[in-house]
């Protein structure tokens, strides 16, 4: 089995101060999404629409507001509404962490209607040109996760090569232990709980790194390298982060405070779910608008 690192959550230290490796992690995900937004300037069709590196600039200023501020409101409403309601001043306490995607997603979409009414650019072109910046910046977010050893798995067969057991994880595979007594016995985790006092997990951090960020990241690439009708980039981006999403939460331990819910799906996937809906409607739509509006020309 394998076993967490447990790396110190301070890459730097600085009297004082101290630099933290999830932040790192947050600067490499906008400067990667810097690198890719200038490597598709170069392609001819989007050379073509006018987009320049100044673009890509303040697109980046709005992007890093909208995900701050729309990841820790999102935690707030999705995740943990009645501890903030009755605690409101801890919504501020960002250094304690919670964030969330999905509300973070809905900071950026609502901070690029800003930046399309600014520029005068239409949203989906907008749209389009950022998806294919984001999974990288998803997969330097998951590997900051996983060096913090937070977010882990669920509880797998020590047998498995992908087992591996986190340090943080301690106090709630002891609970497991009591909570799945059968589960323990077919898989012997009482005798590894007693030789380690840990058990196997799932690293889903990892998976979220090669499914939502490499995996998505290279659909996106290779798919908006020809021109596509407006709209369905950012629906391949809706569909494929919606599902590498969904499928990872099955290996993902749920929230402690909020368990699986209905029809055994997590939060993460319920909210997921809608992401998928819209992407498959938005891309019907985007294909079907680019037909009628060929269609005259044809005849």
């Amino acid at each position: 089995m394998l076993i967490h690192p447990n790396f110190d959550p301070i890459a730097i230290h600085l009297g004082p101060l101290a630099v933290r490796w999830y932040g790192l992690m947050y600067l490499v995900g906008f400067v990667m999404a810097i690198v890719v937004g200038r490597l598709r300037l170069r392609l001819p069709h989007v050379a073509a629409q006018g987009w320049t590196a100044r673009d890509i600039d303040d697109m980046l200023f709005y992007g890093v507001l909208g995900t701050i501020l729309g990841g820790r409101l999102g935690y707030v409403l999705f995740y943990k509404f009645d501890y903030y309601f009755a605690h409101p001043l801890d919504v501020f306490k960002v250094w304690q962490g919670g964030m969330s995607f999905h509300g973070g997603f809905l900071g950026v979409t609502f901070a690029m209607v800003l930046f399309a009414w600014q520029r005068k650019r239409s949203w989906l072109q907008v749209t389009d040109f950022v998806a294919p910046m984001v999974p990288t910046g998803l997969a330097a977010g998951r590997f900051g996760n996983f060096i913090n050893g937070e977010l882990w798995g669920r509880v797998t067969d020590p047998q498995a090569p992908w087992a591996m057991m986190f340090q943080h994880a301690a106090p709630d595979d002891a609970l497991w232990l009591m909570t799945h007594p059968q589960q323990a016995a077919q898989w012997h985790l009482g005798e590894v709980f007693a030789q380690y006092h840990m058990l196997p997990r799932h690293p889903s951090e990892l998976y979220e790194v090669a499914l939502e960020g490499f995996a998505l990241f290279l659909v996106l690439w290779f798919f908006s390298r020809k021109p596509r009708p407006v709209g369905a980039t950012s629906a391949v981006f809706l569909i494929g982060y919606g599902l590498a999403r969904f499928i990872v939460e099955f290996a993902r331990e749920p929230d402690d405070f909020l368990g699986l819910l209905a029809l055994g799906f997590s939060m993460g996937q319920w909210l997921s779910l809608p992401m998928i809906a819209v992407g498959i409607t938005l891309l019907a739509w985007s294909y079907r608008r680019a037909g009628r509006a060929a269609a005259p020309a044809a005849r």
